[in-house]
């Protein structure tokens, strides 16, 4: 039977979405379904002067929007939180038909722009709000902290979440009082460009968010050039080629980059949640989650018993293209993604590690379909033991002491999530914190963590620099101004007194201070 095309999704819809996308050269890519390799839309290309008109465009915007009190700039916010609620059923038509990915993810990934806007509409008001504090000189000298917006920024998205990151990653941003030029992937652009829509139904001025599409190469330069701060989620590799651009510029980054996540499962865990668990952290999103598990740590006691489960239900997984819920799993975004899968696991099973289920092309389900794949053996001279993989593949590895685990977890150059199961919480937490990365969950994959929008969620070592949510993922978009006030003129010796008579006022005034706790 013919897959049919959600009904939302029509050739006058898709035209106006990408009608936002400016292209003086008449350049155009072929954005596909993924599920089928059809053609949806032709999506303009932007050249280098479209990106330097658009970054003018917006900061002409951003003046009057930085300019509006706090209050009014939270009202838009109000009402896109309703809006996106009202369309999230075509938010996932889109977020399907682009990425592939089952529909249970793409409608979970419509929640997280929600969920970040009523965070922020609440905590916004008291981090925006001045703060004074006392000057040097008591009751004479006051000091007030005072956010200003950045001014544009730049927002390089990847294609994995495509409206989370694009979206959401915008909205504190764009609560703070900046404008956004964003540059989706050219795979995933419907998606914004949708929420973009919504936005400026719910009241955000018209050319305040603008979007730029292009290969990376192309366009990255020229937005990094004249962002005032850019938010940057990808791999490794190009997150080091934009951090190193933007301190060129001398303009702030930030770096959300990869991973290749490890789970230990503890001698007390219990093995029912940890398999049910286990599916989504490796094939979840079919493994294009940045915070997806790739590595597991089983305990030899448990090791056979946790493999047959593991495998038992990794085999009765409903993998196939459908827009409706019934599929466990989805399509990668593409045929190259699918290669470049099936080359981490024929380069594993070369230098002997074993397939334990899956490890093939589907392409009897779509162009792009990988069967969800796991491996046994997996050591650190294959791709698959030191480099993400970013696919539904993951590889079970034995331990004898929870010593041995952690320093295994540990071995990697990335640190952006990790997973720990135990029955006993309390030491799952100590043993979760003895790993190097910046989000650990215990007794869960990754929701727990990345939905908490009230703590900062970032990497450590090579997978990334700052953070998205919490205080953190809106102050970053600020710069803070030191508004100093002397109300007499009491800094410094008076005309013709004595200067040795003056250093003791001042130092004995300092000692008085610091034992009465005035300053």
């Amino acid at each position: 039977m013919t897959l049919q095309r959600p009904a939302s999704i029509t050739d006058a819809f898709l035209e106006k979405l990408v009608q936002r996308v400016p292209s003086t050269s008449g350049g155009t890519w072929k954005l596909t379904e993924v599920y089928t390799g059809e053609v949806l839309v032709e999506l303009p290309q932007s050249t280098p002067e479209d990106i330097e008109q658009a970054f003018r465009t917006a900061r002409a915007a951003q003046v009057e929007w930085a300019a509006r009190p706090l209050k009014q700039r939270l009202e838009v916010f109000k009402r896109a939180h309703a809006l996106f609620l009202d369309n999230a059923e075509t938010t996932t038509d889109l977020i399907q038909v682009e990425s592939g990915k089952n529909r249970r993810m793409a409608i979970e990934e419509t929640c997280d722009p929600v969920m970040v806007m009523s965070h922020y509409l609440k905590r916004a008001p008291k981090l925006l709000a001045p703060v004074k504090r006392g000057g040097p000189v008591p009751m004479l000298t006051t000091s007030t902290e005072i956010r200003q917006p950045k001014g544009v920024i730049g927002i390089i998205a990847p294609w994995n979440f495509p409206f989370a990151t694009g979206i959401s990653d915008s909205i504190s941003a764009l609560m703070a009082g900046n404008a956004i030029v964003l540059k989706p992937d050219n795979k995933t652009a419907l998606s914004p460009l949708y929420g973009i829509q919504m936005l400026e139904e719910a009241g955000l001025p018209k050319g305040l968010f603008q979007v730029v599409c292009g290969e990376g190469p192309d366009v990255g330069p020229t937005l990094i050039d004249n962002a005032n701060y850019v938010m940057f989620t990808g791999s490794t590799a190009t997150g080091r080629v934009v951090g190193e651009r933007a301190g060129r510029n001398l303009i702030g980054a930030c770096l959300e980059l990869g991973g290749k996540n490890p789970m230990i499962v503890l001698e007390d865990a219990n093995l029912d949640e940890v398999v049910q668990g286990a599916i989504f952290g490796a094939f979840g999103n079919t493994g294009q989650i940045c915070m997806h598990i790739e590595r597991m740590y089983i305990p030899e006691s448990r090791y056979d018993e946790f493999r047959d489960r593991f495998v038992a239900a990794t085999e009765a997984l409903d993998v196939r293209a459908a827009y409706d819920f019934g599929p466990d799993m989805g399509s990668l975004v593409s045929p190259d993604h699918k290669d470049r899968v099936q080359a981490h696991v024929d380069d594993a099973v070369a230098k002997g590690a074993t397939v334990l289920t899956g490890g093939k092309a589907r392409p009897d389900l779509g162009p792009a379909f990988f069967e969800p794949t796991i491996l046994e053996g997996v050591t650190k001279d294959m791709l698959a033991g030191v480099t993400e993989t970013f696919g539904p593949v993951v590889a079970l590895h034995k331990y004898r002491t929870v010593d041995e685990a952690v320093a295994l977890a540990n071995d990697t150059d990335y640190g952006l999530n990790a997973s720990v199961w135990g029955g006993d919480v309390a030491n799952a937490c100590q043993v979760g914190k003895r790993i190097e990365s910046g989000n650990v969950n215990v007794n869960d994959i990754l929701a727990t963590a990345f939905a908490s929008k009230g703590t900062p969620s970032g990497g450590v070592k090579q997978s990334g620099v700052g953070a998205r949510h919490g205080d953190q993922g809106l102050l970053k978009y600020t710069d803070v101004q030191n508004l100093a006030v002397l109300k007499k003129q009491v800094m410094g010796a008076k005309p013709g007194q004595d200067y040795d008579k003056y250093v003791k006022g001042m130092l004995g005034g300092l000692r008085m201070m610091r034992k009465t706790g005035i300053r």
